[in-house]
């Protein structure tokens, strides 16, 4: 069987501010509409035949990955988790992922380990990749994909490789970190590297007793974690001793140690969507060379990437990037994209709550976005989906009003049950128990008014919650 293992879990630094800790690069949505996780999902679906689809990724992110694959639509694969309590690189992933395939499908089991922030498109020369690569697998090869360098790119890590293998792919001879441009260069014309994809294929017993050999200790600290994990609960959220296991890339671990490692030549398009360089090129440009995604006014303006939300002017401006959502604005120089992690850094040590949220919050049940607030007020937009219901929560220091703008509402105040319908309202004083759940079978959508000496978002109680929060 093959059972394709997304990893989801970059931050995104270099794609704030639309990529934050909330909600990041995996789940943005493309021009298209669509995320990068939707699209792994989507390509995956298409090569494990019913197999079912493993996905480890951030606890945090559990309900948006599982509305993404709720979006493949009824006849996709079955979606397996794992959730980890911290990020710890590629190599504790994988290597979680593989005991969880092996004990729950045998050793066999092959595993095609595919980053949730690649864009394939040409899809019919990803499965024909796929299918060299399992049987190389299946003969017990450690298999990575190598692209061909179109440029010399210092972003990306290279793969040197030598002579053809028997059974098909390439030998292996070294990996090479991210180059300086003259080395990348010299990659380029000797034609006998790749630039290191990220995406590799094994079984799961092979991976196994390659990490015994090489990284002994990284396996012992995960097999301590997953004996301390609970399996039977859904989803799986690894023990919080996963935490602790060293923080290691899969490349370094196994990948540049072993002896049976083989490279497949990739046949079809790859772009890694770390910087919004790489982002800029899924928009086409105009004859000015300007990207725009979005709605701009472009006067004597060349060489820009714009991408707003709402309308953007330029002037007179050359090779700029703008990024605007509506409460931060990225403005540089587009050969300085790479430097955008910088911006995060410092915003991090400076506690900015735009590192970690927009103004639009995705919660399990729906979303809230955050119109205006001050002081001793805030005031919302919550949209609860058909059938979702928000915890049964109180306040201390907040009361709440609640103004139904479209479909239906069920409200729990106190001891009392109400209906609301659009234009209808109600009032929630602080310290009451209440909670709202959505009866229809549209979306419920409400202005939430708060008002109080205190209106942060950790002013909540749950005392019940259907999606495990208290």
């Amino acid at each position: 069987m093959l059972i394709p293992v997304v990893l989801s879990g970059g931050a995104g630094a270099r794609l704030w501010p639309v990529s934050r800790e909330a909600l990041p690069k995996p789940f943005i949505k493309l021009p298209d509409g669509e995320s990068l996780l939707y699209k792994t999902l989507k390509r995956a679906a298409a090569v494990c035949q019913g197999d079912g689809l493993l996905v480890v990724t951030n606890r945090d992110y559990y309900f948006l990955t599982r509305d993404e694959h709720a979006a493949l639509g009824r006849d996709a694969p079955a979606l397996d988790v794992l959730l980890e309590p911290a990020a710890r690189n590629t190599g504790p992933a994988i290597c979680a992922a593989a005991l969880h395939a092996r004990a729950r499908h045998g050793a066999d089991a092959i595993l095609l380990v595919l980053p949730a922030d690649h864009l394939i498109r040409d899809e019919a020369a990803f499965r024909a990749g796929v299918t060299e690569a399992r049987a190389l697998a299946a003969a017990g090869r450690l298999v990575t994909f190598g692209i061909a360098p179109t440029r010399a790119e210092t972003g990306f890590g290279y793969i040197e490789t030598g002579e053809p293998l028997p059974g098909g792919g390439l030998q292996v001879l070294r990996f090479v970190e991210k180059p300086d441009l003259a080395s990348a260069e010299r990659y380029v014309a000797l034609r006998r590297f790749s630039w290191n994809s990220g995406m590799f294929c094994f079984s799961a017993g092979a991976l196994l007793e390659a990490m015994r050999a090489h990284a002994p200790q990284l396996l012992s600290a995960v097999e301590a974690a997953f004996l301390a994990t609970d399996f039977s609960a859904t989803p799986v959220v690894l023990a919080d001793a996963f935490a602790k296991v060293p923080d290691v890339s899969f490349d370094y671990a196994v990948m540049e140690k072993a002896q049976n490692a083989a490279l497949v030549r990739a046949g079809f398009d790859w772009n890694d969507i770390g910087s919004w360089s790489a982002l800029a090129e899924l928009t086409a440009a105009d004859a000015q060379g300007n990207r725009v995604n979005g709605e701009a006014v472009l006067v004597d303006a060349q060489r820009c990437y714009i991408q707003s939300e709402r309308v953007v002017a330029a002037i007179g401006v050359e090779d700029l990037l703008i990024v605007d959502t509506p409460d931060a604005l990225l403005v540089g120089a587009r050969q300085r994209a790479q430097d955008v992690k910088q911006v995060v850094e410092r915003l991090k040590l400076a506690s900015h709550e735009a590192v970690r949220l927009h103004r639009t919050v995705h919660r399990p049940w729906g979303t809230y976005t955050v119109l205006e607030e001050g002081s001793r007020f805030k005031i919302k937009r919550i949209v609860v989906r058909a059938g979702a219901s928000l915890s049964l929560q109180l306040h201390h220091h907040r009361s709440e009003h609640w103004v139904v703008v479209s479909g239906m509402a069920r409200v729990n105040v106190g001891e009392r049950e109400i209906f609301l319908r659009p234009d209808e309202s109600t009032y929630i004083k602080a310290g009451t128990a209440h909670r709202l759940a959505n009866p229809g079978t549209i979306d419920c959508v409400m202005i939430e008014v708060q008002a109080g000496d205190y209106v942060g978002e950790d002013d909540i109680v749950r005392m019940e919650d259907r999606y495990g929060r208290t």
